[in-house]
């Protein structure tokens, strides 16, 4: 049998390297969430039909993903008075948040929704389809599809 020559996107193997590297540190809370980002990108590989590999682009929607749920997980502990929990999961946000692009500021995501806006020619809130569909391609994961389709709104009405 041939030994078949496997290309592992950068992202990933970046994650692998350094979960060994947080493992031989010994700092559970990295080596806890890096080993939960991989598992979520391993479900995510085997989701489907057929098993393969991610590319870096679908690597960084999963851990865009996880880091949505460690936020949203932070803020209901918060609400329910649950500090503890509410740091930890703050913790492990912010864990992945470092592998993710830099988040635009709001005057920048301002100005690229304004860009879009004029580059479409749109004039109304029927036109928001239209641009959040190139402003999404524009962001380009550097900031949250809530952000933006509210700067598209708000630009549009």
């Amino acid at each position: 049998m041939r030994d078949r020559l496997v290309l592992v996107p950068d992202l990933k193997q970046k994650l692998r390297d350094d979960l060994t590297t947080a493992m031989k540190a010994r700092d559970e809370l990295t080596t806890a969430t890096l080993r939960m980002v991989l598992a979520a990108v391993t479900a995510e590989e085997v989701a489907g039909k057929e098993a393969r590999e991610l590319t870096d682009d679908e690597v960084q929607a999963v851990l865009r993903r996880e880091a949505k749920k460690r936020r949203e997980a932070a803020e209901a502990f918060a609400g329910a008075g649950r500090t503890e929990q509410a740091e930890r999961e703050q913790a492990e946000g912010d864990v992945v948040a470092a592998y993710l692009p830099q988040q635009l500021s709001d005057a920048d995501l301002t100005a690229l929704v304004a860009e879009v806006v004029a580059a479409t020619g749109a004039s109304g809130l029927g036109d928001m389809g239209k641009v959040m569909g190139r402003a999404t391609k524009e962001v380009a994961g550097r900031a949250e599809g809530g952000r933006v389709a509210a700067e598209v709104r708000r630009q549009l009405a």
